[in-house]
């Protein structure tokens, strides 16, 4: 499965099996773990084993997960553009799951922080949780806004490859299914994105970013202002 084959793929998964991830899998996750890190100074843990952040919770209760024993926690240095930076990256990390034939959520405040599982240094703020492992079924798809309502930009008269990106970007997971951006195509093919008001919204633009730049192809644009260091 490639990634954007794993992009129409994927959907939000809250109830996992008592599957086991593979070792292979987990050593696979944990290199793209430190490889993510070293490009965008995010200190992103792989935790397994670990059952108590969505089962000794009522926030996890509330949120209707179950089953899950391991997930992404990401963290990284307080800033601008941590939200941002920790959507590009945790996107990148949910897709190579699914290409794995793993499932995953993002999970904004519906778990509990186990301490002893994480290691958030000074200075780091944890801002979300994505859960992973084989889930009971694939998820299910849900409703998304038109082209025309997230571009600023005539989307029917557009080069190929922009069409393409507001695809991909509206295939993203954001939260509670908001699709709070909006994408403008300018001269020179550059292409600006502008995240709304709601909650996560910041954490969501890395998110669509990502899922622009898989759909576009990089080698066709040029981010007007770029944010974050991105591959």
């Amino acid at each position: 499965m490639t990634l954007l084959e794993a992009i129409a793929a994927r959907h939000s998964v809250r109830h996992y099996t008592e599957q086991p991830i593979e070792t292979e899998n987990v050593e696979r996750l944990q290199h793209l773990v430190d490889e993510c890190n070293a490009l965008s100074g995010l200190n992103i843990q792989l935790v397994t084993g670990e059952p108590r952040a969505f089962g000794d919770s009522l926030l996890a209760r509330y949120g209707k997960f179950s089953g899950v024993t391991c997930y992404f926690a990401m963290i990284g240095k307080k800033g601008n553009m941590l939200d941002e930076t920790v959507g590009y990256y945790g996107e990148r990390l949910v897709l190579e799951a699914q290409t794995m034939g793993l499932n995953t959520c993002w999970v904004g405040l519906s778990y509990k922080k186990i301490s002893s599982a994480l290691s958030v240094n000074d200075g780091e703020k944890l801002v979300c949780l994505i859960s992973l492992g084989y889930g009971t079924t694939q998820g299910m798809d849900h409703k998304r806004k038109s082209p025309e309502k997230v571009s600023t930009t005539l989307v029917t008269t557009a080069p190929q490859w922009y069409r393409d990106g507001i695809e991909a970007a509206l295939l993203a997971p954001t939260a509670i299914n908001q699709q709070k951006f909006k994408f403008t195509l300018h001269d020179g093919n550059l292409v600006s994105v502008k995240a709304g008001f709601g909650p996560y919204s910041k954490v969501d633009l890395g998110i669509v970013k990502y899922h622009f730049e898989l759909g576009a192809g990089t080698q066709n644009f040029t981010w007007k202002q770029p944010s974050i260091t991105t591959v």
